[in-house]
């Protein structure tokens, strides 16, 4: 089964690690490619700081475009990781060691999402 694990933060988040992620960078190679070897990683990809998003929506028919970052949204998706693997449980151990990644905390931590 496979499983989409996000990992969500802030801006702040991003600013606090600005310029010193050697440490975050190591980890989650070593985590990314501990997935590989076990032949459970279909795709892992990191996503740019809020401040670099674009948001659309439609209103009356019309797109109102916004540049990040969103002053009303604390938490974003910073990343995600879909593996395959055996059980939601297996899933869970997976996300479970994701969370220990340096840096600043996320409240949200990490979420699993069987795929459909």
């Amino acid at each position: 089964m496979k499983y989409m694990i996000l990992v969500y933060g802030s801006q702040q988040a991003y600013d606090e690690l600005a310029g010193d992620t050697e440490a975050i960078d190591r980890f989650l190679a070593e985590f990314t490619g501990g997935l590989a070897e076990t032949g459970e990683l279909v795709d892992a990809q990191g996503l740019s700081a809020p401040a670099s998003a674009r948001e659309v929506r439609l209103r009356a028919g019309v797109p109102v475009i916004t540049d990040g970052p969103y002053a009303e949204t604390e938490e974003v998706l910073a990343g995600y990781w879909i593996v395959d693997c055996a059980s939601p449980e297996r899933a869970t151990e997976i996300a479970t060691a994701l969370s220990r990644a340096p840096g600043p905390p996320s409240r949200l931590g990490t979420v699993i999402r069987p795929l459909a």
